[in-house]
């Protein structure tokens, strides 16, 4: 039996929530170290250049983005159709995702964690990412999904920030003019497969027996 692609990952981050939605569907297997951010394996270490999560060992590639990661998992199989949206193009789709991976994660952080920065003010940075939420709203008030009938890279590349979003408020999230988006949102967060990535796994200590994912 060949050596698995070894995923470092942390349940809660959304960039590595992205990363194991696309592996889970694909089903192909991985062996998953839950990394604490607050006490990072040397192996870890020694493997992200960037020392965050999602990181995956494959041989001799390393991936150290998340969406790398995403496009890894579909190369060979897109059972779902992840990279044909129903409308538009992939391009569309990764321009959307760069949009969110931009200015909207800026100020999802800058709102989420304002005491971490001197000039941010957290009702400034939540009117601001709200621009991103509303651009989304515009389109799943014409469809169910970002592209159209069915899902596709972009909604699954997105959701998990948006989830962030509205954990960070989530009261005032729900009162929000986004009736669209909240059910886009809620349908994810109830669906069996964000469940199934979103397990409790212990802390990887080097010598513990493999644990295999999905």
């Amino acid at each position: 039996m060949s050596e698995l692609p070894i995923l470092y990952s942390f349940r809660r981050c959304p960039y590595a929530i992205r990363a194991r939605l696309a592996i889970a569907v694909v089903g192909e297997a991985v062996e998953l170290r839950e990394i604490v951010l607050r006490d990072k394996a040397p192996e870890f270490l020694e493997t992200s250049p960037s020392a965050t999560v999602p990181c995956l060992r494959e041989g001799d590639i390393v991936l150290d983005e998340s969406l790398d990661i995403m496009l890894w998992a579909l190369r060979n199989s897109d059972p779902e159709g992840w990279l044909l949206p129903r409308q538009e193009t992939i391009e569309a789709s990764l321009a959307l995702i760069g949009e969110c991976d931009g200015p909207f994660k800026h100020h999802l952080d800058r709102y989420k964690y304002d005491t971490r920065y001197a000039d941010a003010d957290r009702e400034t940075e939540q009117t601001l990412a709200s621009a991103f939420v509303r651009t989304l709203e515009t389109r799943l008030k014409e469809q169910t999904w970002l592209f159209g009938s069915r899902a596709s890279l972009a909604d699954f590349a997105i959701l998990p920030f948006v989830r962030q979003f509205a954990n960070s408020d989530r009261s005032w999230f729900d009162q929000q003019d986004w009736k669209a988006t909240r059910a886009w949102l809620e349908a994810f967060e109830t669906s069996d497969l964000f469940q199934s990535v979103m397990l409790k796994w212990p802390k990887w200590r080097s010598g513990d027996a493999p644990t295999l994912f999905p």
